[in-house]
């Protein structure tokens, strides 16, 4: 589920709360447009997170963690527990 590059990334910066594309892209170090929506797509057919669509000009689109991807919380905060105790040499 947490697999790809950017995958683990999204999830955390979503943690903080619903984000454009954009806000995306920059908080994650801008990885290609292609790569995000690929990640971005795969963890909503996962239902980890929805994409809401704006009818607006131009149109806006914000994603946010559903249930589901909020539960991973726990994950990730294991993750860093054990990066911390564990650093690369």
């Amino acid at each position: 589920m947490l697999d790809g590059k950017w995958t683990t990334l999204v999830v955390r910066e979503l943690l903080t709360g619903p984000k454009r594309f954009g806000e995306l892209r920059d908080a994650l170090g801008s990885p290609s447009p292609k790569t995000l929506t690929d990640r971005l797509r795969s963890l909503e057919h996962q239902g980890i997170l929805t994409r809401t669509v704006y009818a607006e000009v131009p149109p806006r689109v914000v994603y946010e963690l559903t249930e589901q991807g909020a539960s991973l919380t726990a994950v990730l905060h294991a993750m860093l527990v054990w990066g911390e105790q564990h650093p690369h040499p």
